[in-house]
């Protein structure tokens, strides 16, 4: 296939690109600027120049590929919630270039999307349309396209791990060194999902090749690793202490952060293994953090 692949210089897209070409489909990377084009050239993809905010060179670059897959976010959690709008708009100019066709469209979100609240792990049977969580506008893009007819299925992802970066624990480490501490909330049994960056993009060939409209899939490897465990990795190698802090001084201590330290986000993704024959097998989340490069 010819698939369109938005953030395709970034994280998950740099490790997708050669996942997809190995597999014998041509990619077209959408990338911002020349330096990315390049690394897309030299990679054996084609780059498409455009951003989220260029609807029309999301359309443009949609248009006359076979799938699409979107992984591009804007990553600036100071403006969380109007990001996310801006995604459902990216996901919209998508959906778009798409209509009247069977062509495939593959969004991105995260596993909170599944979650009842009821302290089980997230599900791919379940939306839970009264989530707190911003993101929540990515699936109800996705689903406004699903009624128009469109051909789309959602990623859910947890946090996606190697030993350069992991997610959201990838700023908890910033916030580390400047407190000097590495801290977790109350008893630190708040559990996060985690997903090697290996089996992710690995998952993502196969949802594009075998995946089902409407479908929901949880790129999991780890249904939940305790913030304890994390800081007390984090711990090891930046050779700080890891020490508890209260709900009541995570504000403060974690900034914007905090309105993640304080979830307990477990996943399962049984579900997904059993749909598309996913097997993870990538290291953990903790022996990746253990193996970070932290200078």
């Amino acid at each position: 296939m010819r698939i369109f692949l938005t953030g395709a210089t970034g994280f998950i897209g740099s490790a997708l690109v050669p996942e997809l070409i190995q597999a014998g489909h041509d990619v077209i990377g959408m990338t911002r600027s020349d330096a990315g084009a390049e690394a897309l050239t030299a990679a054996g993809a084609k780059a498409h120049r455009g951003t989220l905010e260029e609807t029309d060179s999301l359309r443009r670059g949609a248009a006359h590929a076979d799938a699409v897959i979107h992984v591009a976010f804007d990553h600036d959690f100071s403006r969380f919630a109007e990001n996310c709008e801006k995604d459902a708009r990216a996901i919209a100019a998508l959906g778009s270039a798409l209509q009247g066709s069977d062509r495939p469209l593959l969004v991105t979100s995260g596993t909170g999307m599944g979650s009842r609240g009821d302290g089980q792990p997230a599900s791919e049977d379940v939306f839970n349309t009264s989530h707190p969580n911003p993101r929540i506008a990515s699936e109800r893009a996705a689903y406004a396209l699903l009624d128009e007819g469109i051909n789309v299925s959602v990623m859910r992802l947890p946090q996606v791990h190697n030993p350069y970066r992991q997610g959201l624990i990838s700023p908890l480490i910033q916030v580390a060194r400047e407190k000097g501490v590495c801290a977790y909330v109350d008893e630190g049994r708040q559990r996060w999902a985690a997903g090697h960056l290996s089996d992710v993009v690995r998952l993502y060939r196969l949802a594009i090749e075998k995946g089902e409209r409407g479908a929901r899939y949880h790129a999991v490897g780890e249904e939940g690793v305790s913030a304890r465990d994390i800081a007390e990795s984090l711990a090891r190698g930046l050779n700080l202490p890891a020490v508890s802090i209260t709900s009541e001084e995570a504000q403060a201590h974690f900034g914007w952060m905090a309105m993640f330290a304080v979830l307990d986000m477990p996943a399962s993704s049984a579900l997904t293994q059993a749909r598309l024959g996913w097997v993870p097998t990538g290291p953990t989340l903790i022996a990746d953090l253990d193996e970070a490069r932290y200078v």
